[in-house]
């Protein structure tokens, strides 16, 4: 039965996946047809087609390497700038078009690129090219589909902050109180739960002065403690110096001296930093609370993720060579390292066949797993770099700028931005993305990442 769960929560995973892929192109397709473009292709996939089926004058289908999906609308690259005001003969190409005989690289590859794009251009087609659209055109159909991730993501997490609401762990009001004593020292980088004492860790503080869970600690140093954000600071600004620690059990006062350690523990202001300062060895009693919130909650909680989301884009190229490293056996995987859709599903799948797990906890952590991932698909399309559509949605707004200053300053119109000189650069950003995919994805086989550590 747990395989069968497991089964269940990876299907759940991929179909929605997949569906959230075929409403980002979607997104592309409506407003492009919209505006009077000719789009011939909608898929979800790449690679061999599996099935298709012609509506009009665009095909529909589904291709065999469920990654990705596109759609294709004719005309998005303009003919190379000598043909722009060459007449158009009848196969609705310019007829002065003349192919680059130069032999760079990337030159020749401009150039095919070109002929691919207007090979499928008719004569009827030359008011429903994609380059000229109005730059907000433009801007609206490349900004269509990622938006429609975001618009995925917030009315997933709305449901699930209105319906189940978001569980947060506080620490409980009043004097703190001893939950968890530390046996030892353990350096902050090599803190794991597996993580126990060996003979060469030092006790720490606490222990050596013999607090035990329960024990209300009601000063430190004579200074009066009332809360457990307080008594944190009094520990880390007393690096390792003496400690008296008086302390209540079981309504009995008691007082015990010790003294703390320097270590390198996370900034509370910012916990990608680490400083030295001082330790004692306790952890607070804490307590789950749950918020409900509404479509404000809802942004504001979304803000924050996409900070969270841009961040990790960020790290994404060093966090990816961690996971190779990883493959290659040289250091262990990361917990926090990214993960590809085979990880996801691997996620979604130990979630559903989790046992001892309420089904409706089960139900809350697939829908934010997929919002996750919609959140994290859509912010990652708006990155300004080709062949990512925020590539396309930078080249219309440059297009607007430089034109608004021709007219500023009356000058001629300089015309379409020749988004065609930017595929160098689409190129290696596609192969980066590329070769990043393959390693997480052989990452999530070889070296997964797992929920249950």
């Amino acid at each position: 039965m747990t395989a069968l769960y497991y089964a269940l929560g990876v299907v759940v995973f991929v179909l929605a996946i997949l569906i959230s892929i075929g409403l980002h192109e979607f997104g592309h397709l409506i407003p492009a047809k919209r505006f009077g473009g000719r789009v011939t292709q909608y898929f979800i996939g790449f690679g061999p087609t599996l099935w298709s089926r012609q509506r009009g004058e665009t095909e529909y289908g589904i291709k065999a390497i469920p990654l990705g999906g596109y759609v294709k609308i004719v005309g998005m690259l303009p003919p190379a700038p000598a043909e722009v005001d060459a007449p158009v003969g009848p196969d609705g190409r310019p007829i002065t078009r003349m192919r680059d005989t130069s032999t760079g690289l990337f030159t020749q590859l401009v150039s095919d690129a070109r002929a691919a794009e207007w090979e499928i251009v008719r004569p009827e087609d030359e008011d429903r090219l994609f380059y000229r659209m109005a730059w907000w055109k433009k801007v609206i159909v490349m900004a269509g589909g990622p938006t429609v991730n975001l618009l995925i993501a917030f009315f997933l997490f709305w449901g699930l902050f209105a319906f189940y609401g978001q569980q947060s762990v506080e620490v409980a009001e009043g004097p703190p109180v001893v939950d968890e004593v530390s046996a030892c020292v353990i350096p902050y980088d090599a803190a794991a739960p597996e993580r126990a004492c060996t003979d060469a860790d030092p006790p720490s503080p606490a222990a050596r002065a013999g607090l035990e869970p329960g024990d209300v600690i009601t000063a430190f140093n004579g200074t009066p403690v009332t809360s457990w954000e307080q008594l944190r600071e009094l520990i880390r600004g007393n690096a390792d110096g003496s400690a008296v620690i008086d302390y209540e059990r079981d309504g009995r006062p008691l007082s015990a001296t010790t003294s703390t350690t320097v270590e390198l523990r996370p900034d509370p202001d910012s916990d990608a930093t680490l400083r030295e300062v001082g330790f004692l060895g306790v952890t607070p009693v804490t307590r789950v609370v749950t918020e409900y919130g509404g479509p404000l909650y809802t942004l504001r909680e979304l803000g924050g993720m996409t900070v969270d989301s841009i961040r990790s884009l960020v790290e994404l190229p060093v966090k990816v060579v961690g996971v190779g490293k990883a493959i290659l056996g040289l250091e262990e995987r990361a917990v926090d390292s990214p993960v590809s859709i085979v990880g996801g599903s691997r996620f979604a799948g130990e979630t559903a066949s989790a046992q001892d797990f309420p089904v409706g906890d089960k139900i809350a952590s697939l829908v934010a797993l997929i919002a996750g991932f919609n959140l994290f698909i859509g912010v990652l399309n708006f990155v300004p770099l080709l062949p990512l559509d925020g590539g396309h949605i930078a080249s219309a707004l440059w297009e607007a700028v430089r034109r608004g200053i021709a007219r500023l300053r009356r000058r001629p119109d300089p015309g379409h931005v020749d988004a065609a000189r930017l595929l160098p650069i689409a190129y290696v950003v596609g192969v980066a993305l590329l070769v990043m995919g393959v390693v997480l994805i052989v990452g999530d086989l070889v070296v997964p990442v797992s929920l249950q550590g």
